[in-house]
C-alpha cells in the first residue's frame, strides 16, 4: 500500500466543527479599503483578465503574433529601433561637443583679453558660503524673508520673480518697488 499518510487533505476531511473557526476575521473600514485595492490591483485568478495596471495580459502571445508574423522581424524592427537610438544619441553627442568647444574657445579668448576675467568665470563657488555681510543682514531680516534667503542657492534664477507672460499685471505697475540690497 502507498503512503496513505502522504494524501493530501480536502476540505471534506475537516471536521464540521474546525470549519466554523476557518471564518475570515472581521477587518476594521481601514483594512477594507485595502484590500479592496489588493484585489483590484492583484486579482485572484490573473489568468483570466488582464491586470488594471498592464503589467499582464493574456492575449499578448496573439497580439504580437499579429503585428510581427516571423522571429526575423521582429529582430529587425528590433535592431531598426537600436539603430534609430544610436543615431539620437550621436547627433546628441556630437551636439554636446560643439556646444563644449564653442564654450572652451570662448574661454581662451576671454583668457587672452583679461585674465582676471578669465579667473572669476573659473572660480569654483559653494553656493552654502555665506560672508559675514549676508549674516550680519540675514540676522536683521524678519523670520520669513531669513528662512527664504537662506534657502536660495546663489546663481539659480530667483523665485520670488514673477513668470514672464503675454498678459498685463491686473493691479499695474508698482512704482515703489526696490530690489533687496545684496552683498556679492
Amino acid at each position: 500500500m502507498a503512503l496513505a499518510w502522504c494524501k493530501p487533505r480536502t476540505v471534506s476531511h475537516v471536521p464540521s466543527h474546525a470549519r466554523q473557526y476557518a471564518k475570515p476575521a472581521d477587518l476594521s473600514l481601514g483594512d477594507q479599503r485595502l484590500t479592496l485595492i489588493r484585489r483590484t490591483l492583484y486579482p485572484a485568478n490573473i489568468r483570466n483578465k488582464p491586470t488594471p495596471t498592464g503589467t499582464w495580459r493574456p492575449d499578448v502571445r496573439q497580439t504580437i503574433q499579429r503585428a510581427i508574423p516571423s522571429v526575423q522581424a521582429h529582430h529587425t524592427i528590433e535592431r531598426a529601433w537600436l539603430l534609430h537610438r544610436r543615431h539620437v544619441r550621436k547627433r546628441r553627442e556630437a551636439e554636446l561637443a560643439r556646444k563644449f568647444e564653442c564654450m572652451r574657445r570662448a574661454m581662451e579668448e576671454l583668457k587672452g583679453l583679461d585674465f582676471k576675467l578669465y579667473m572669476e568665470a573659473n572660480q569654483v563657488d559653494d553656493p552654502r558660503r555665506r560672508s559675514a555681510v549676508e549674516m550680519e543682514m540675514i540676522k536683521n531680516l524678519p523670520a520669513l524673508e531669513a528662512r527664504a534667503f537662506d534657502a536660495r542657492i546663489r546663481g539659480l534664477f530667483p523665485r520670488e520673480l514673477k513668470a514672464p507672460v503675454d498678459t498685463p499685471p491686473s493691479k499695474g505697475w508698482n512704482y515703489e518697488w526696490t530690489p533687496i540690497e545684496r552683498p556679492i
